[in-house]
This record gives C-alpha cells, structure tokens and sequence, in this order.
C-alpha cells in the first residue's frame, strides 16, 4: 500500500507526513506514539481540583463565544454534572459551537476550578466516553493535528501484515512475543496498559536485536578479510620511541602493542582508540604510520578541519626529522600547481604520509601503495567518505580515533564492529585543570586572573555560544565579548575573534598568530573544540556553558592543560546544574561521560549523536541496558545456529539494510 492509496492522505497531507519524513507506509505504521493520553471518566470531587481529568456533562445552555483579540476566542457555555451546575470554557474552539446543543451529553477534558465553578478544558469528546479510552500522542507539526495522525494511521494498519519481521521465529516464541501485526495494533491502538508494554518491548527488542546482529556480522565478516602480513623490526619501532622527548603512558603502549600486533597479522585491522582530552592518541598514530613506512606501505591520516590537519603535518614533521620519511599535506585552499604536486608524488611512491582534510577522498586522489588508513576525530565524518578512503588502497589497514570518550560498556557494545582499545591515562607532567563554575556578578575576579595570565606571558581562549548578536537570545556573541574584553582592558591587550564564517585561510592566519604568542586572547565559537594544541594558553573561559553539553564543554576545556603549567576553565553562566558540577568535580572524560548518560540519557552521550551510531525511534540506551546486552547476546548465539544458516531470506534481509545504510 502506497500512502496516497490510505483514507485520508491528500496532497497536503502527503506533503505533511514527508515533513515529517515519512515517506512510505511502513515509515507510518513505525512513527510510535512518544506518550498517551489515558482518560476514563470521573466523578468530580474536591479531590480533583485542579487536576486534568474527564468527566460526563449534559449541557444546559447554548454556547456563547467571545472574541478576546482577533485571533483568540473563548466559547462557555453551562453544563450539569452529577446533579451539579458548573460553567465550562475553552478557547479557541469557536467551531465547536453548532455541534454542542441543549441536552446533548458530552465529555469535558480539562481541570477543574472549585473556586470559580468553572471547568477549564483543552479538550471536549462530542461523543462522550463511556470506559477508559487510551490515545496515542505522536510528534507532528503545526497544521497536522494529532486526531489526523491517528486516523490515516488507522487506516493503514491492515497493511501491518506486510511488513518485515527482523526478529528470528525461535526468539518469537522464546520471548512469547506477539506478531508483528498484533504489536503494530496495540502500539498504535491499546485496549489497555499491558498491551502498550508489550508492543513496545517487542519493538525495543526488534531495533536492539537488528542492530546488535549488524555490528556482530559485521565484525565477523571483517575477520575474514585477509591482507599481506606488513613486516617490520620491533627494535627500529623501539628506537624511534626512545627518540621521542616524552615516555609512553601504560594506557598508550598497551594500545600502541594492539596496533603493531594488528599490523603484523594477515587479518585486516579495523581498530578504533578512544581516548581522554590530551590522552596522547596522535603520537600512537604517528607510531602506527612509521611501523607501516617500515614494512614498505603509504599511510594516510584524514582531519576534519585544515587547521587541524596542518598541526598534525607540523608535529609529523617535527617526530619524523630524524627519518627518512616523505610526508605532505593535502588541504582546500592550496593552489592547484601545490596539489598537482602532491597527487603525482603520491601516485609515483614519493610521499609516505599523506595529512589532509575531506581533499584526501577527493577521486583523483591516488595511491602508490596504501596500506593504513587513519581518520582523526572520526565520528566527524560520516559512514561513506570513510569507505570511500579505505578503498584508495587494496586491503589497507583501518585506525580510527576519538577524543568524545564513551563508557567502557556502550564503547564494546556501539563499536562492536571494531576492536576497541582505550587511552584512559594522560602523560605524565599533565596537571588536572582547575574548573570552576562562576556568575556573572563575579566576572571581575575572572578579568582579573586573565590579566595576571597574560602579565606571565601566557594566553587565554574565550568561548561564546553566537557569532552575532540575537535580539531573541540574551546570550553573549564573540562580537559583544571582543568589545567587553577591549573596554575591560582598555585595547592594550591583543584580541582576536574566530568562528565558522571565516574561510579556511582567515581561520588559518590567525590560529598562526595564536600560536605564535602575537594574539594573548582567542574569542572564538566552538570551532576550536578539537584538537587545537597550542601550550601556553592556560584558561578557557566559556560563557553561557549552561547551553552546552557536557561533550562539548570537556572538549573545549581540553585545549588548556596541554603542558606542565597551572591551567584553568571557567562556566560563566548564572544557574549552577549538577551538570556543571560534574565538570567542576572531574578531568576524567569516561567518567563525565557516565555521568552525562545518567543525567541526560543517550541523546547527548559523548559522540554518539554525531557519530554514524544509529538513533532509535523507541529503544533508550539510559533505560534499555539489559534488553540492549541482551540483544548483543542473542545476536551472537543466532549467527552462529543453524536456523541463520538456513534462513536465505533473513540474510538477504541484513544485507538489504546494509546496502541502504
């Protein structure tokens, strides 16, 4: 069945449900309620003042309506409920007015005013209800009333039958779940409580097993992809770490042994290093690139921003200056003479790392001989432009890394495609960052640590959440704080904004002059959030810090710290939540990020929203944990049965929803 083909669906209301980006009617019959009205009718007693309830009323009186402004109405009218009189009101229901007549029993939904003897009502049921009814509430738009939703949805649920089960029949019946069909007519039209938990257990259950089966085949079919076994010497690996000015945490070896040990196999690596603000995650993928130089192969690594990238081309050619290597930079805004360089010494075997921004996947981009792949920041990127660099090289190994840590459990249980390592140490000589949440009535004390920061020849990064004044939000813009801080400290101290609408090269010129120490304060907008390393800047000041997530305010406190100095961040915001005080309790991302799913649920987790990880339309990672390890294992036990085996048609089905994803 076509949407045009059910009761009700015109040409606006098609174009109301694409809106909604509903397109076909299996998108319909899957559009679940978000919660339900349960009414049953009442007895009014004072024990209901003031409470949303239904009650039975017979109407005494014609309505009246009144014209409060022009579009704003209030139709009344007096009604007789259980041998008591009362008044009922409700406004902007003026086209009501015909259809309630002398005599007619109604039911009123609204609360009730002892005080006043006055029914408020948001709704009236023409047709009284007699037993409990229970409505479904979907998010919709302005125009599409919910009583419409319902209806087409109605009138689509005989064609529930067509739609695909994606849970296996031995689990039906071991979970005693009910039909697909049943569960689509009891999500959508409940005769009770039970049946709304029932249907939507059966379809957390289903989103829980199809993603869980998609991650576990996944896995198993990249384990059997073979490569060529890369072979290099451990002690030339052990030379170059010993040159390096720093020793390796515990966390980076045990990480970086993973990798070579990846490396070295003929299995093809698909490895992913979550790791802490600061943790050390670039200098393993440094390591990683030399091992593969050495075994005779071309690495790529693959930044989301040019700033970004051109950091990690500077400290490449600061680790590697000893070396051998041939390493370029491949970014936008070079010239076209710069690029064609790059690209035929690429192609002819003469660079050995290549450093780039989106330019890297560009189709002209070719390699000599690819043999690691590496995406910095990869949840920045989305599914297909990470394919489409992994099929540069014939079997390349695949190494990605995040600073968005997650918890242990949902990183094993997200990622389970991928062998997870984590970098949960920060090098040694790190001191914890001094974060403390303060008013804008103490802003003083902040401008004046700022100053004492800046007399010491160190530098200081502003964050605001708007790149120009809103008359709508009273927030602070990077503009309004540049003319603050220049008024504050009386156009002495050198100030420079940063945000999104700049070009590459404007943003490039003057994060150089950041780092040179010619720019003593950065207001920018979140564009600095990841990865930006320059040493000497010892505060972040974030203004409104309560409009960001914990995400978001962990990674940009991580651009201070970066040394062996004091540093510090500062939340100027008016309201102290007990968000904000988990970032003044801890450094530790893996534990902030616990923290973050406990408060605000998976919606906000670190990462995943933008990370390719599926969005459920029912399932809840805060409150499905045990149905979501469930699934994990059920998926596990299904792939390798007999039953996978022989059901052709379940298997075409996962690779269907592979190819469409």
């Amino acid at each position: 069945m076509e949407l045009t083909d059910i009761k009700g669906v015109g040409p606006k209301m098609l174009k109301n449900l694409h809106d909604l980006n509903i397109n076909t009617t299996e998108d319909l019959l899957t559009n679940f309620p978000y919660r339900y009205d349960i009414f049953e009718p009442v007895i009014l007693d004072e024990n209901y003042n003031n409470e949303r309830i239904a009650i039975n009323v017979l109407v005494e009186t014609t309505p009246t309506v009144a014209y409060i402004k022009r579009n704003f109405n209030k139709l009344q009218f007096r009604c007789n409920h259980n041998n008591k009189t009362m008044y009922a009101v409700i406004f902007n229901r003026a086209f009501l007015k015909n259809n309630i007549t002398l005599g007619k029993t109604i039911t009123l939904i609204g609360k009730y005013d002892y005080q006043k003897n006055t029914f408020i009502c948001d709704d009236i049921k023409l047709n009284p209800l007699i037993n409990k009814q229970i409505l479904p509430i979907y998010h919709t738009k302005k125009d599409f009333k919910n009583s419409d939703m319902r209806k087409i949805i109605a009138s689509a649920l005989d064609d529930a039958a067509a739609l695909k089960n994606y849970i296996p029949l031995s689990l039906i019946e071991k979970y005693e779940f009910p039909s697909k069909k049943q569960a689509i007519r009891m999500i959508h039209n409940p005769h009770d409580f039970e049946e709304i938990q029932k249907a939507s257990l059966f379809f957390k259950y289903e989103e829980l097993f199809l993603f869980m089966f998609k991650v576990t085949y996944m896995k198993k079919e990249n384990a059997n992809i073979y490569k060529e076994e890369k072979y290099f010497n451990d002690e030339d690996i052990n030379n170059f770490i010993k040159s390096l000015p720093f020793n390796l945490t515990n966390s980076q070896e045990e990480a970086l042994g993973l990798i070579l040990t990846d490396l070295k196999s003929n299995k093809k690596m698909n490895r992913l290093v979550l790791g802490d603000v600061g943790s050390g995650k670039t200098i393993i993928s440094f390591i990683a690139m030399y091992a593969n130089f050495l075994a005779g192969y071309q690495s790529v690594l693959m930044a989301p921003t040019e700033v970004l990238a051109k950091q990690h081309y500077e400290s490449a050619l600061n680790y590697f200056k000893n070396t051998n290597l041939k390493i370029s930079l491949l970014v936008g805004n070079q010239t076209k003479r710069e690029k064609q360089a790059v690209l035929d010494n690429l192609l002819n075997g003469n660079i050995d790392i290549l450093i780039g921004t989106h330019a890297i996947i560009e189709e002209n981009v070719k390699f000599y001989r690819l043999g690691l792949v590496i995406t910095d920041e990869q949840h920045r990127f989305g599914v297909k432009q990470r394919e489409i660099l992994k099929s540069k090289g014939e079997i390349p190994d695949a190494l990605y890394m995040s600073a968005t840590p997650i918890p242990r459990s949902y990183a094993l249980t997200l990622y389970g495609d991928l062998d997870v390592s984590f970098i949960t140490q920060k090098p040694s000589g790190r001191r914890e960052i001094i974060t403390k949440i303060k008013k804008y009535s103490e802003l003083k004390e902040v401008l004046t640590h700022i100053l004492n920061e800046i007399k010491n020849n160190h530098q200081v990064y502003v964050v605001a959440s708007l790149i120009d004044d809103n008359e709508e939000l009273d927030l602070k813009s990077v503009e309004t704080l540049k003319d603050k801080f220049n008024l504050a400290f009386k156009n002495k101290i050198p100030i420079e904004i940063l945000h999104g609408k700049l070009s590459s090269r404007e943003k490039e010129a003057i994060m150089e002059r950041f780092k040179n120490n010619e720019t003593k304060i950065l207001i920018s907008t979140t564009v600095i959030e990841v990865g930006v390393d320059v040493k000497n800047a010892t505060i972040m000041v974030i203004f409104d810090a309560n409009r960001f997530g914990l995400a978001t305010l962990h990674q940009l406190r991580g651009r201070v710290g970066r040394n062996d100095l004091a540093s510090y961040c500062y939340l100027i915001c008016d309201e102290e939540t007990a968000r904000l005080k988990v970032l003044e309790e801890s450094n530790d991302g893996f534990y902030i990020s616990q923290k973050d799913l406990e408060l605000r649920g998976e919606g906000d987790l670190f990462g995943i929203r933008q990370s390719g990880v599926k969005t459920f339309k029912i399932a809840n990672l805060k409150t499905d944990t045990k149905l979501l390890m469930q699934a994990k294992a059920d998926s596990e036990e299904y792939l390798n049965s007999k039953e996978y085996k022989n059901n052709l048609s379940y298997y075409k089905i996962i690779k269907e929803l592979d190819r469409l994803n």
